[in-house]
């Protein structure tokens, strides 16, 4: 067997490749158009290589349109518009181009074709502010709903409520051309309304339900704000509305498929994997060291699986942050540092999670791996757990994995090798 420090890496390298949009997206595409216009417009981490790739399988479609990217995408593209904005907190480039996206889809007729490229990322990248609202309300509230704890879903029902085009808006504005999304799930479920916000599919979330998450999770919102969820004038597109009824929507590429990758290269390397599961979500530590109780499980009593295995899981953590945190750290690190300590002593435990779009956080790293005598001597883990330092701690081992931005994202992978004592 390959050292486990390489193995676990070529792993997570499979399950990125799994969710690669230029290996992947062609086999998605609808039949090719025999007449009206064709626009192409997406938003997300994985929006510039989408593009290539639709690019690519069509040389002979006249296309048009334009999709929006994390800045540094680093793709040209050759017929379709390629703009930038920022991610986790948006800016005025992408608001700018998501107002851009919508004025390209007005106008159309039953005879043109909308191909809607979505990945996660899209809800800060395409930020577009309701009537009323400024980017700067939608900033504060970004990083309100950032340190608060929410999950995914939370922070999206409260972001469309406060967007003018996330939340079926993009589809409804190109009504009455056909829609067709293809879609990089990176949430727990794979729920078509979530990813990204769900700019081309019907919201069923209300302004009531948005004042009510924005209250349990105690948010700090713009005083702009909370007026417009009080006043709630302009609702989402809710299911039946007849400007999404020639709306299709296709994923290409989820986080179950990535784990299944990472499970191929496991055999490969002879070792037996288990899926834990693709939608495991909590607090990054609570989840580090559940995830660590069943290794130690399985390596104590050969339960859920003899070692030595593999056991994977995917799907999106929470850091809640204290006022005044200064710690440097990331969902993923915080998970693994917190793994680390609950494998303590188990005889062969190694551990990686990282982040399939190679950013973890906001750090400049995907993740890390962990491993026997990983941790500097003199170091306090448990302390740097604490203060939400992972990073930290990672950084000063040599473990950090540092991909870059990979261009997708299906979420984050995590794996623990069980190698036996």
């Amino acid at each position: 067997m390959i050292p486990a420090p390489d193995l676990l890496q070529s792993l997570f390298r499979a399950a990125v490749r799994a969710a690669d949009p230029r290996a992947v997206l062609a086999a998605h595409l609808p039949e090719k158009p025999r007449s009206g216009r064709v626009v192409v417009v997406g938003v997300g981490k994985a929006a510039a290589p989408m593009a290539a790739a639709v690019e690519e399988a069509w040389p002979d479609v006249e296309l048009s349109g334009l999709v929006i990217a994390p800045h540094g995408a680093g793709l040209k593209l050759e017929r379709i518009g390629l703009r930038f904005g920022a991610h986790p907190v948006p800016d005025a480039s992408g608001a700018e181009a998501a107002a851009e996206m919508l004025r390209l889809c007005e106008g159309l007729t039953e005879n043109d074709l909308v191909l809607a490229l979505i990945s996660g990322g899209g809800s800060s990248l395409a930020t577009l502010p309701a009537p009323g609202l400024s980017l700067d309300d939608l900033v504060a509230t970004n990083r309100a709903l950032l340190a608060s704890g929410a999950n995914i879903h939370a922070m999206n029902c409260v972001r469309k409520h406060l967007s003018a085009f996330s939340g079926g808006r993009l589809a409804a504005a190109a009504h009455p051309a056909r829609v067709v999304t293809l879609a990089i799930s990176d949430v727990p479920g794979d729920d078509p309304e979530v990813i990204a916000s769900g700019p081309t599919v019907a919201d069923p979330t209300t302004f009531a339900e948005a004042r009510s998450l924005a209250a349990r999770f105690t948010l700090a919102l713009p005083d702009a704000v909370t007026r417009h969820l009080e006043l709630g004038a302009e609702e989402s597109p809710k299911p039946g509305d007849p400007r999404l009824a020639r709306a299709e929507f296709r994923l290409i590429a989820t986080p179950m498929m990535a784990l299944e990758a990472m499970a191929a290269e496991a055999r490969r390397h002879g070792l037996e994997p288990l899926i834990l599961g693709d939608a495991i979500e909590g607090e990054a530590r609570h989840v580090g060291t559940a995830l660590a109780g069943i290794a130690r499980s399985a390596a104590l009593h050969g339960h859920p699986l003899r070692t030595p295995c593999v056991l994977l899981s995917g799907g999106e953590t929470t850091v809640t942050l204290p006022a005044g945190a200064q710690g440097r750290g990331g969902r993923n690190t915080e998970c693994l540092l917190a793994m680390a300590l609950a494998l303590e002593g188990v005889p062969g435990a190694w551990a990686l999670c990282a982040d399939t779009d190679g950013i973890d956080g906001k750090s400049d790293a995907a993740g890390a791996w962990w491993g026997p005598g990983v941790l500097p001597r003199g170091s306090d883990p448990a302390g740097a757990l604490s203060a939400h330092s992972s990073y930290d701690v990672f950084e000063a081992a040599g473990t950090l994995i540092r991909t870059g931005p990979t261009l997708t994202n299906v979420n984050d992978m995590r794996a623990i090798l069980l190698a036996g004592g």
